[in-house]
């Protein structure tokens, strides 16, 4: 993480005429012989660059989303300002917030140190107002034993893929960073305690830990991603958490390109788990750490819908005019391309994540190869797997968008 007192002399820090990524998210000496080519490039006048980024905020905080959304599409964030643009990407606050709203909300959400009992011994909560309302303390139910034992069994689990995650970046050497990130997936899983802790949200958590210095900043992004993903988390002994997008993959497959899906389904991969790691993890392990984030930004661009955080902030909390619901003209000039379609539709909040056309682009991109050469379940793994490290993700986004608009068309045909 690079603090903004060095920003000006990296802006000027440059190879070849590109600044140097490296030097926000260095890799490991003895790792970088083994690293992948990383395929994005700071830009001038496509990427958002910080004088852009402040540009775009009035004089009182009011944030111009709709511009800021045209650049990322353009080029992506300059990785100086990512994490903060990442709060408004994923409805930590309203673009029609001001700063001092976001002050509040900050403060809010960070709480204050408890100086008064909150529950009694045995187990029931204190109800006094103030204590809920000065501390930032809110407790709703008796503490459960048996919660606290379920969030208990879950953290040597936490700590385990801790030290695993992104262990090539410098970040991780740090055994107070790893500390960091152990902290925000603990909170979590037991604030979240019906989906808990599984394996994979720390490939989520990981990059807000990097790019947010605050801890609480971190959590609250990584909450906010998670109210699109958790369900993807969801798993039981008879079924896994990404099941519905798989299916509806499956419906996108056999609407846009029919002969492909039926291939699929006599090599008996119509349930298309091979797309599981994809969809789960957001393409983490198909994507470089910084083409990752590249790909996320531009995903969340074009699914934004700037109410989002009226829709995620409790109702109690979102009282300012942050909160305001817009008008349909509004509400479609600030969503991003794939979002504007699906309101467009009136499709919009439906369970189709741009995620899945993702997924379904990578499939066309590979569709003769797999009519061709696959004779098995095996052969289609392999051939898919051959992206990794091959993709460029402003294509990718392109593409899906391509594939999202035929799957409408030919959805509404008799």
């Amino acid at each position: 993480m690079v603090g903004c007192e060095g920003l000006a002399g990296l802006l000027c820090k440059k190879s070849g005429g590109e600044e140097e990524l490296g030097v926000f998210y260095p890799i490991r000496p003895e790792c970088q012989e083994n690293a992948s080519r990383t395929r994005f490039r700071l830009r001038a006048g496509k990427t958002l660059s910080p004088r852009k980024w402040h540009a775009a905020f009035c004089e009182d905080g009011h944030l111009d989303i709709a511009k800021v959304l045209t650049r990322i599409q353009r080029g992506g964030i300059h990785p100086a300002i990512k994490g903060l643009v990442w709060e408004f990407l994923l409805g930590c606050y309203g673009p029609n917030s001001t700063f001092e709203e976001r002050n509040q909300i900050r403060q809010r959400r960070s709480g204050k140190f408890i100086t008064t009992p909150i529950i009694t011994d045995d187990g029931q909560p204190i109800t006094d107002s103030s204590t809920n309302n000065d501390q930032g303390v809110h407790v709703n139910n008796a503490v459960s034993d048996k919660k606290a034992i379920q969030w208990m069994l879950l953290l040597h689990q936490i700590g385990l893929d801790v030290v695993r995650t992104d262990r090539t970046l410098v970040f991780y050497e740090s055994e107070t960073n790893q500390a960091k990130l152990w902290d925000v997936l603990a909170v979590y899983a037991w604030v979240d305690s019906d989906i808990g802790y599984v394996q994979g949200m720390n490939d989520i958590c990981s990059p807000m830990v990097i790019l947010l210095e605050n801890e609480a900043d971190a959590f609250w992004c990584f909450d906010r991603a998670m109210k699109r993903l958790r369900e993807n988390f969801r798993c039981s002994a008879s079924s896994i958490g990404v099941q519905a997008q798989l299916s509806t993959l499956s419906q996108v497959i056999k609407t846009v390109d029919p002969k492909l899906h039926k291939h699929l389904e006599e090599l008996d991969g119509g349930e298309y788990l091979f797309a599981f790691r994809m969809l789960m993890v957001l393409f983490r392990r198909e994507f470089t750490f910084v083409d990752a984030l590249y790909l996320w930004e531009l995903m969340w661009a074009l699914e934004y819908n700037p109410n989002m955080f009226s829709i995620y902030e409790e109702p109690s909390a979102a009282t300012d005019k942050s909160s305001a619901t817009l008008s349909t003209k509004e509400l479609v000039k600030n969503c991003g391309k794939f979002e504007r379609k699906n309101v467009k539709t009136g499709t919009s909040g439906q369970p189709t994540a741009l995620a899945v056309f993702l997924v379904a682009s990578v499939l066309e991109t590979k569709n003769k190869r797999i009519l061709n050469e696959a004779k098995g379940l095996d052969d289609v793994v392999q051939i898919v797997e051959e992206i990794t490290g091959n993709l460029d993700a402003k294509k990718v986004c392109k593409d899906a968008l391509k594939i999202h608009s035929k799957y409408l068309s030919k959805a509404k045909m008799p």
